[in-house]
């Protein structure tokens, strides 16, 4: 079920992509539903005049994800860091087995919001954290 002002939005978006001028539109509106502006018309009426534009051609197309543009860092202690946090996220000791997830806890830990600005003694202080993170959570003593 669509909001009234998601239907509003999507109306907008296919008179533009369809590009429909300001007559034709009203017409259209008018025609259908009795009201020139999608502004005072109903949800069933909003219905009406999006379904009639998806039947002109426009098609909904879902907003793509959004990527980071940096690629990943490949250096050997992100890696390992990275192989760590990914199995702690198997073993379900991590919740989120993301990327960000994995940035935000690196933050937390080192003040540094990126596994490629670590040091190489940053870096290898965080894979010593997850490595007791590891042990402490398996219950092995050290």
């Amino acid at each position: 079920m669509m909001t009234k002002q998601r239907l509003i939005q999507l109306i907008h978006i296919a008179r533009s992509d369809l590009q429909m001028d300001e007559d034709t539109y009203r017409q259209m509106l008018q025609g259908l539903t009795g009201k020139a502006s999608t502004k005072g018309m109903d949800t069933p009426q909003l219905n009406r005049a999006r379904e009639s534009m998806k039947k002109k051609g426009f098609r909904i197309t879902p907003a793509g994800k959004a990527r980071s543009s940096l690629p990943l860092d490949s250096y050997p202690q992100s890696k390992k860091i990275r192989a760590l946090w990914l199995e702690m996220a198997a073993a379900g000791v991590v919740r989120d087995c993301s990327e960000q997830a994995l940035a935000l806890w690196v933050k937390r830990e080192t003040g540094i919001s990126a596994l490629r600005w670590l040091s190489n003694e940053q870096g290898s202080s965080v894979i010593e954290k997850l490595k007791k993170w590891q042990r402490r959570v398996a219950g092995v003593k050290q």
